[in-house]
C-alpha cells in the first residue's frame, strides 16, 4: 500500500521507515524492494538496499533473488521471477548504477518459456520493471561505433545503428594474449562505444588444459560421480589410491550428482565414458533384462529431472531446459568391453548459453581387468 501511494505521489517515507523498523527479518524482500522506492535516503534506506544486495545469488552473468513463503505462498501468487521483477523495478528507479541491475535483466530472459514468465502476476510485475529499464537504459536509438583493444593491438570495430538483435564476434588467439603478459599497459582489455545508444558486451575465454589430472572445481554447480557393480559386489572396487578397478565383461552402474546453489537455465550434464566402458541404451530390447532389475531398484535414470538425454559412444548427455536450486541424481548403465588403463576426464555441468557458469567432477583413473 505504501508502494502505490508513493507511486501516486504522495510522501510515505516516515510510515514505510516505521513499517521496516516494525517488521524487520519477517519483512519479505519484494517487499522490502518496494519499500526502498518509498524512503527517503538515510540509514532505514541502506539497510533495505543492503538486505537487497545481501538476497542476489549471482553468477557471473545473472543474479537472481529467492523467497519463500512456505506452503502459504500460492496464497499471494509468489514466484521467485516476481520478486526478480520487483527488485529490478526498484534498483533501477533508485540505484540506476547497480551492477544487480543488467544481470538480474539477463536472469528474467533466461527464465522465458516462448517469449514469456509462468503467470500474469510474474509477466505483470517483469513487465513493468523492463519497461522502466528500457526509459532509463534505453530510450535512445542505437548509433554508435563500438571498438575494442587488447592493449595497443586493435582487435575489433563494429557499427550499430538502429535496434536490433545482431551481435559481433571476434576471436583473439591464446598466442596473443600469452604474448601480452603481464604487464597492465598491454594486457589490459579496452572496450569503447563512440556514438549514441548502449553497448552490450560479453568477454569469454576457452581453453584446454595442459594436465589431464584435474581436481573437481565448482563455478555454480558440484559434480561428482561414482562407479557400482550391479551383479557382483566384486566386479567394482575402488583402490586406496582412487583408482577403479572393474572386471572386463562386467555390468557398471554410473552415478552422478550434480548439485546448484539457484535457479539453473539450460543445463548440459556430460559424462565422458572411459574408453573401456560402452554405456547400453535401455530402449534397445537387447536391453530390457539388465534394466528389469534397474527400474526395480527406483534406479535414477527414470526420475527424470532432464528433458532429453544421449547415450553416445563416448559420452551420456542429459539436458534440462529450468533447473531449481537443489541436488539432482543422475544414473546409467555401462559395460566394461575392453580391458587397459584409462584416464575418465571430469564430469561435467554448465549453463550452455552461460559456461562460465559450471562445475567438474575430478578426473578418475579406471583400470577394467581381464580376470
Amino acid at each position: 500500500g505504501l508502494y502505490v501511494v508513493n507511486l501516486a505521489g504522495q510522501n510515505v517515507s516516515a510510515e514505510a521507515e516505521q513499517l521496516f523498523n516494525q517488521s524487520g527479518d519477517d519483512l519479505a524482500l519484494s517487499s522490502a524492494a518496494q519499500l526502498l522506492t518509498a524512503v527517503d535516503q538515510g540509514d532505514v534506506y541502506d539497510q533495505i538496499l543492503r538486505r537487497i544486495e545481501n538476497g542476489a545469488v549471482e553468477t557471473p552473468s545473472e543474479a537472481t533473488f529467492a523467497t519463500d513463503f512456505g506452503e502459504n505462498g500460492y496464497l499471494i501468487a509468489h514466484s521467485d521471477r516476481r520478486t526478480d521483477g520487483i527488485v529490478l523495478d526498484a534498483l533501477v528507479r533508485e540505484e540506476p548504477d547497480n551492477d544487480l541491475i543488467i544481470k538480474t535483466v539477463n536472469g528474467l530472459l533466461a527464465n522465458q518459456t516462448r517469449g514469456r514468465w509462468n503467470s500474469a502476476q510474474e509477466n505483470a510485475f517483469i513487465l513493468l520493471a523492463m519497461n522502466e529499464y528500457f526509459a532509463t537504459f534505453e530510450d535512445v536509438t542505437p548509433d554508435f561505433v563500438a571498438r575494442a583493444w587488447l592493449g595497443g593491438t586493435y582487435v575489433n570495430e563494429s557499427d550499430f545503428v538502429g535496434r536490433s538483435t545482431e551481435t559481433f564476434t571476434t576471436r583473439v588467439p591464446m598466442s596473443e594474449v600469452l604474448a601480452a603478459g603481464d604487464d597492465a599497459n598491454s594486457s589490459a582489455i579496452i572496450v569503447n562505444a563512440d556514438g549514441e545508444g548502449r553497448l552490450y558486451y560479453r568477454l569469454g575465454l576457452d581453453y584446454a588444459p595442459s594436465d589431464f589430472d584435474l581436481d573437481p572445481r565448482d563455478e555454480g554447480f558440484v559434480v561428482a560421480r561414482t562407479y557400482e557393480a550391479i551383479d557382483d559386489p566384486s566386479d567394482v572396487q575402488q583402490l586406496d589410491d582412487g583408482t577403479w578397478e572393474i572386471r572386463a565383461g562386467a555390468n557398471v552402474r554410473v552415478s552422478l550428482t550434480m548439485v546448484a546453489d539457484a535457479r539453473r537455465n539450460q543445463v548440459a550434464l556430460v559424462d565422458p565414458l572411459a574408453a573401456g566402458l560402452e554405456a547400453i541404451n535401455p530402449v534397445l530390447q537387447t536391453s530390457q533384462t539388465i534394466f528389469e532389475e534397474e527400474q526395480q531398484t527406483g534406479i535414477s535414470f527414470y526420475r527424470r529431472w532432464f528433458n532429453h538425454q544421449n547415450l553416445r559412444s563416448d559420452r551420456v548427455e542429459a539436458f534440462a531446459t529450468r533447473l531449481g536450486g537443489g541436488t539432482f541424481e543422475y544414473s546409467y548403465v555401462a559395460q566394461a568391453t575392453i580391458p587397459g588403463t584409462f584416464v575418465v576426464p571430469p564430469a561435467t555441468a554448465e549453463e550452455i548459453f552461460n559456461p562460465e557458469v559450471f562445475g567438474r567432477s575430478g578426473s578418475d583413473r579406471v583400470i577394467i581387468t581381464d580376470n
